[in-house]
């Protein structure tokens, strides 16, 4: 199993090399509109999606619960599409959810501003001056989504394999050329490898889910790493009890699997609402 992630400025050909990179390499095609409507099969509203989509959150909404509940399930609804095969993720953090992941191929597009303008023109039937506006505002905007969930620098070539400039190419040349590095990146063993990170992965998302969110014990700041029949969990609680909890409850996610607790205890913990 392999799996390319594909980040783009606006008006970078994008959308359209990631459809002709799925359909040449006969991979499912992971974009928005599937990311959406796996979360929101996790019960989550539509409103709070809009909140944070590739932007970065306002001052409230920075303060809100609802900003941890949306990177834990972007994060498992990117695990859970990757764990189901192969596949071309376009944005939403996919190259930072998998990077270190073996068999994962990142991927950023970018286009001289000139062509980006004409494109926007093109895409939105509006004059240059509108242009401008609207694609400062989308760099702005994916910007600051890395930055503040993630942590890095989104135009950083540095994050990615492979850097295109789409300016002169069309989409599917751009596609052959991803889908030749790939083919020279990715090994056979790499993709066997990938097959049972993403299983790990994914098992520790459920682990966390199955905690937080079904059984409901606040361990803040909850991480749960597998590692075969392995799962450790690392965070901070309030008592003992809590602790035992969240172990009881990993059990019921991981039968038989071997769960070692290493969270803190520290009494009378709080964090902002």
């Amino acid at each position: 199993m392999a799996i390319i992630t594909i980040s783009r400025e606006l008006a970078a050909l994008g959308d359209e090399t990631a459809h002709e990179l799925s359909s040449q390499l006969s991979y499912r095609f992971v974009d928005r509109s599937a990311l959406e409507d796996r979360i929101k099969s996790f019960g989550v509203e539509g409103a709070k999606l809009k909140k944070y989509d590739e932007r970065k959150p306002t001052f409230w909404a920075s303060l809100s619960q609802d900003r941890d509940d949306y990177l834990h399930f972007l994060k498992t609804a990117i695990l859970t599409e990757a764990s189901e095969g192969s596949c071309v993720f376009i944005g939403r953090g996919a190259s930072v959810i998998l990077r270190n992941v073996p068999g994962v191929f990142s991927v950023f597009l970018v286009a001289p501003p000139e062509i980006r303008i004409e494109r926007v023109k093109s895409y939105f039937h509006c004059d240059e001056r509108r242009a401008r506006q609207i694609i400062e505002q989308s760099d702005h905007d994916r910007e600051g989504f890395h930055r503040y969930f993630f942590d890095v620098k989104w135009k950083d070539a540095g994050n990615y394999h492979l850097a295109l400039n789409t300016g002169h190419l069309h989409p599917e040349v751009c596609s052959e050329l991803i889908k030749y590095m790939r083919d020279r990146t990715i090994t056979d063993e790499a993709e066997a490898q990938n097959t049972l990170r993403i299983q790990d992965l994914t098992l520790g998302q459920q682990i966390k889910h199955h905690i937080l969110y079904e059984k409901e014990v606040p361990i803040h700041f909850l991480e749960a790493q597998v590692s075969g029949a392995k799962a450790t969990l690392y965070g901070v609680a309030s008592s003992q009890s809590l602790v035992e909890a969240a172990v009881a409850a990993a059990r019921e996610t991981v039968p038989g699997s071997d769960i070692l607790p290493e969270i803190q205890v520290v009494q009378e913990y709080t964090v902002m609402p």
